[in-house]
């Protein structure tokens, strides 16, 4: 009899233990849609005309790389004043080691070039702003080759990527997969349908959500990112449930997986 009790008694107790033990492991697993454009059939191809990519306006902040080739020595070392310069300490370096003065637009949308002083360029891309200073140098030299480039092109990935960063672009043109590419992509606790995006203008900043599992973020304006674009991938209510656990809540949950072990070893005791 007294055996019976003990068996009932470890079986109550082993049961609650389980039940617990359940509870736990059902609420910290949830369905996860992990996969990009869902929406998309296996059965049908899809053609989206690639016009949505627009090249970058130049805006208050930028760093630019602008030389000027002509015919002239004289000109091209007047006009591209220590572009290359090896001891210059407010020059960005190059890929190989040089220094290169970088042009800052200031928070009227101007550039100090020389000769020419203050040029107005923000809100231009880099052609427009190469014909302008062509235009304006054209009256000073004869058929002026101007180039213009963006030394401060970078995107910032954060939230739940495998790798958050911040990273250069050095072709001035990037989508908002190769940007979480970059990253490592999302983790399994990233929230795929809303992906917050933040982007700098003229204006201000334009913050806009996007659904990754949505073949619309194809077409969207948003596809291609524009310089200095940040991309924040919000981590789902399992990560959030995981961060905001106490310490002793987890102590807790050890301690009744302990127990739980202990019991039934005192159950198969009771029948050796």
């Amino acid at each position: 009899m007294k055996h019976s009790n003990k068996i009932n008694f470890v079986l109550n107790q082993s049961s609650h233990v389980m039940i617990i033990l359940a509870v736990i492991l059902l609420t910290s697993c949830s369905k996860r849609n992990l996969t990009y454009f869902n929406d998309i059939s296996t059965s049908k191809d899809y053609t989206i005309t690639d016009d949505r990519f627009t090249a970058p306006k130049i805006i208050p902040g930028d760093l630019l790389q602008i030389t000027v080739n002509t015919i002239n020595p004289e000109s091209n070392l007047l006009f591209n004043y220590g572009v290359v310069r090896d001891k210059s300490e407010d020059a960005s370096p190059d890929s190989n080691g040089s220094k290169i003065d970088s042009y800052l637009v200031d928070p009227d949308g101007n550039i100090d070039f020389p000769i020419l002083n203050k040029v107005k360029i923000a809100g231009l891309d880099r052609e427009e702003a190469k014909e302008l200073l062509k235009s304006q140098l054209s009256s000073l030299v004869v058929d002026p080759k101007v180039e213009v480039r963006f030394l401060n092109f970078r995107i910032t990935v954060i939230g739940e990527v495998t790798n958050p960063s911040t990273f250069i672009v050095p072709n001035e043109r990037i989508t908002i997969l190769e940007a979480l590419g970059l990253a490592g992509d999302m983790t399994v606790f990233g929230l795929r349908d809303n992906v917050l995006l933040i982007r700098e203008t003229t204006r201000g900043k334009t913050i806009h959500r996007f659904d990754m599992g949505k073949k619309e973020l194809l077409s969207s304006p948003y596809y291609y990112l524009k310089q200095n674009d940040v991309i924040y991938v919000e981590a789902d209510k399992n990560k959030l449930v995981q961060a905001d656990v106490n310490p002793n809540t987890l102590a807790i949950v050890s301690i009744v997986s302990s127990i739980a072990v202990a019991f039934i070893f005192s159950f198969n005791n009771l029948f050796r």
